[in-house]
């Protein structure tokens, strides 16, 4: 993470137009810093784990590994693909890998994207063809979530927890299509944003419904037909055994 920050600095002072991305970056902060990438506000996006921030867009024309040639479940060879594969989606695209020596995860990584370029190559040539960089126009997701940029994380905490029942359920229904729309678009990273920012609403949610009285939290999670139903059922009076123990005596009765 230092690093990360420490080279965004130092590409900054070149005049280089960049911005990192860690997991210290909160998931609006970072559907912000892609919508923009996309956006072409900045150049470069200095990040720790490609993979795991979800990075799948067709602008991405570049990407560059830094210590390709280190030991470990970032540099194997699985990795090494998956990561040389976000530059996939842009006709331009293209991956430089900085190292000492050539490993064997880099050589495995190198010889099947080869393998998978030929095939598509052929693909391409048999079928005519011709290779274009996706094109899709970028959602403000960021106006569908409220988001304020000079916000801190903290204070869209609280945000969250000080919400009424109606609008958690709006926002998380919103969120919810935007979601799948993300995901239909193949706006993986934004989905996968989504998906996290879901998580935290649904989260207050529940525990708001928890403060509730029994009774209360029934009208908010039954479906209107449920609600009718369990009002049609005339109350027992006192001393008189509910509808349960009612058919349950019958019951016993019976096996007798």
């Amino acid at each position: 993470k230092k690093m990360a920050e420490d080279l965004t600095e130092y590409l900054s002072g070149l005049g280089v137009k960049v911005r990192y991305l860690h997991s210290e970056v909160d998931t609006l902060g970072r559907i912000q810093i892609l919508r923009d990438l996309r956006l072409g506000e900045f150049d470069v996006l200095v990040g720790i784990n490609l993979l795991r921030e979800g990075l799948d867009l067709p602008e991405v024309s570049l990407v560059a590994i830094l210590d390709a040639d280190q030991e470990g479940f970032l540099r194997s060879a699985t990795s090494l693909i998956q990561t040389i594969g976000r530059a996939a989606r842009n006709v331009s695209g293209t991956v430089i890998l900085y190292a000492d020596k050539i490993t064997g995860a880099i050589s495995e990584a190198v010889d099947e994207t080869q393998r998978r370029r030929e095939i598509q190559l052929r693909y391409n040539q048999e079928h005519g063809i011709t290779p274009a960089t996706v094109r899709k126009k970028v959602n403000d997701i960021l106006d569908t979530l409220g988001y304020v940029p000079e916000e801190t994380r903290e204070a869209r905490r609280e945000r969250k927890q000080e919400m009424e029942l109606p609008e958690l359920e709006a926002t998380i229904a919103r969120l919810e299509s935007a979601m799948l729309d993300a995901a239909k678009n193949l706006e993986f990273e934004t989905a996968a944003a989504l998906r996290d920012e879901l998580y935290g609403l649904k989260k207050a949610l529940n525990k708001k419904m928890e403060g509730l009285p029994v009774a209360a939290r029934m009208e908010w999670t039954e479906s209107p037909r449920q609600q009718a139903q369990r009002r049609a059922v005339p109350a027992p009076k006192p001393g008189e055994p509910g509808p349960r123990a009612r058919s349950s005596r019958g019951r016993s009765r019976k096996r007798r």
